[in-house]
């Protein structure tokens, strides 16, 4: 598991544009790994799971609630979920296993945490997870 908090750690929070990131297993609907402080409630689990189980233009339309906010569904497609309240944001990244979560808060550039993101669900995607 330690390979994986390093893996957030280091390509994700490392970049100082990413405030907070976990990993969501898919399958168990559980949280695998999370950055320190950051934590996510099975609510919020099932909300990022089912905004890919189901169909995504829904999640779009409807938008997201996580972690006690509403946010603006901005994209929302079978591999990501880019979703914003004024100046915070999330991003989800869909991969075989698991579910990459991240967020940005003001002051940090939201592509920058978007390109991380998606860097590391294709990696974990080649790796087969």
């Amino acid at each position: 598991m330690s390979h994986l908090h390093n893996l957030l750690l280091d390509t994700l929070l490392g970049t100082k544009h990413v405030d907070s990131a976990a990993l969501i297993k898919i399958q168990e609907r559980s949280l695998t790994v999370a950055s320190p402080g950051f934590s996510v409630m099975p609510c919020d689990v099932r909300t990022l799971v089912n905004g890919f189980a189901k169909n995504p233009l829904q999640a779009r339309r409807e938008g997201l609630y996580f972690r006690e906010k509403d946010y603006k569904c901005v994209r929302a497609d079978d591999h990501s979920l880019y979703a914003k309240n004024e100046n915070t944001g999330v991003v989800v990244v869909k991969t075989h296993v698991y579910l990459l979560v991240a967020t940005y808060i003001e002051g940090m550039y939201p592509s920058v945490c978007v390109e991380a993101t998606e860097k590391l669900g294709e990696y974990l995607r080649k790796k087969g997870n």
